[in-house]
């Protein structure tokens, strides 16, 4: 995003001597801003914001946050004060579900978010009511979500999607699956998977958003057959005795982007400097939380009652790649859930952005065909990030697509979106 005049000349520096920064100065008041742009060498003008010189406009940066495992990168970017070092002061703000996240979001209460992506992207077409341009800065997360279900389906002899889809033939019922919010990874991963098993999860089951602390206390009562959200609430079903794990969301698609930092093109637009500097800050916590040693001291921090609120054994175990499926077995997973592996996680792709506008599509939600590649490159802030990964010293892949297969064998490249959503056997 092209900076404003304004803000570089107040904060351009200029690695010279004495007498050229007077030169500068005097400038300034003499010709004004865009004279004063003329002067200084492109090369400076365009490094300006790769050595720090760029002030952020707002320094107190309020980020919203769900009490989920993937939440860490925003925490952590506070707690290990690495907001500080980029000139910010970033503000975790716990809320109750992603519709408030969405709506504080749109009205201006929060300035960015810990998001689900094709949450975003739904805002930025319109479903769902909500309608307005937004950001995605960066990617927060991959993998390390998963599709619980009962253990009273475990009673009946179902194990992974294919008995359910043998069970739900059997016995004909109305059968129903959580997940957290329409547009959202989760709906996205729970159809996906149902679909991959034969069962369309809309004609032939009930699907209900149910915020992600509140999936366990409505399972245990008998409120659905099954959900789909991040950890650690997976892991707690299986600590709680009422659930299994039929599938991770990484079985699904190895690699999968999950949350985002997501803001409004408004407050990237008003707020560009500070927007880079909370994207380098959480791209050092992303690298902080990656580094294994790291690992645990992260699951004892975001378990406090202040972030996700639960044990730390709940956390820890996926967190750190020990998966139990609650039906005996157990493995270590190399795709658990990934915070940044020198940038490959973060980076917005904009395939990845256009895949859930794909999804969205094929399940009715949208009714007219979007110009897919067109709205990922107005969402996904690649030039922001780019200076951001600068800033931090993090590796920027040089391609903005990248290529897919998913659990049943389609592969997912991004050149042809409008085929690739139409040519699904089970869709609305």
């Amino acid at each position: 995003m092209q900076k404003p005049v304004e803000t570089c000349v107040q904060t351009v520096a200029v690695p010279e001597n004495e007498g050229r920064r007077d030169f500068i100065k005097k400038g300034a008041s003499l010709l004004g801003a865009a004279s004063l742009m003329a002067l200084v060498p492109p090369g400076v003008r365009q490094g300006a914001w790769a050595a720090g010189s760029d002030a952020p406009e707002k320094t107190e940066i309020r980020v919203g946050f769900i009490p989920l495992t993937d939440c860490a990168s925003v925490v952590m970017a506070a707690v290990q004060g690495f907001d500080k070092k980029y000139g910010i002061k970033i503000i975790p703000t716990k809320e109750a579900s992603w519709a408030a996240v969405r709506d504080k979001l749109v009205n201006g209460e929060l300035d960015a978010a810990h998001v689900l992506y094709g949450l975003i992207y739904g805002v930025q077409v319109g479903v769902g009511g909500a309608k307005k341009n937004m950001a995605n800065l960066m990617t927060l997360s991959r993998n390390g979500q998963a599709i619980t279900l009962s253990s009273q389906l475990k009673d009946k002899g179902v194990t992974d999607g294919a008995s359910l889809r043998t069970l739900m033939t059997k016995e004909k019922r109305e059968y129903t699956f959580a997940q957290t919010f329409p547009t959202g990874t989760h709906a996205m991963w729970l159809y996906y998977w149902l679909a991959a098993n034969g069962i369309n999860p809309f004609s032939e089951a009930k699907s209900v958003v149910i915020p992600p602390p509140q999936m366990v206390a409505n399972m245990r009562v008998g409120n659905m057959d099954g959900f789909c959200v991040g950890e650690p609430w997976n892991a707690r079903a299986i600590f709680d005795k009422i659930g299994f794990t039929a599938a991770t969301s990484q079985d699904i698609w190895k690699d999968h982007p999950e949350k985002i930092l997501g803001t409004t093109a408004e407050w990237v637009a008003k707020h560009p400097n500070s927007a880079r500097a909370l994207v380098a800050a959480v791209l050092e916590a992303s690298r902080f939380i990656d580094t294994s040693a790291n690992r645990r001291q992260v699951a004892q921090v975001i378990a406090d009652k202040s972030y996700v609120n639960t044990t730390e054994e709940v956390i820890e175990g996926r967190f750190l790649g020990h998966y139990d499926n609650g039906l005996g077995r157990k493995w270590e997973d190399p795709n658990m859930m990934k915070f940044h592996e020198d940038g490959a996680v973060n980076f917005p792709y904009l395939s990845d952005g256009m895949w859930f506008l794909t999804q969205h599509k094929r399940w009715g939600l949208l009714k007219d065909e979007p110009d897919y590649l067109a709205v990922a490159k107005k969402v996904n802030q690649i030039e922001i990030y780019k200076q951001a990964a600068t800033l931090a010293k993090v590796n920027v892949p040089k391609d903005a697509m990248r290529t897919s297969k998913l659990m049943d064998g389609v592969v997912w490249d991004g050149k042809n979106p409008k085929a690739y959503a139409a040519g699904f056997k089970i869709k609305a």
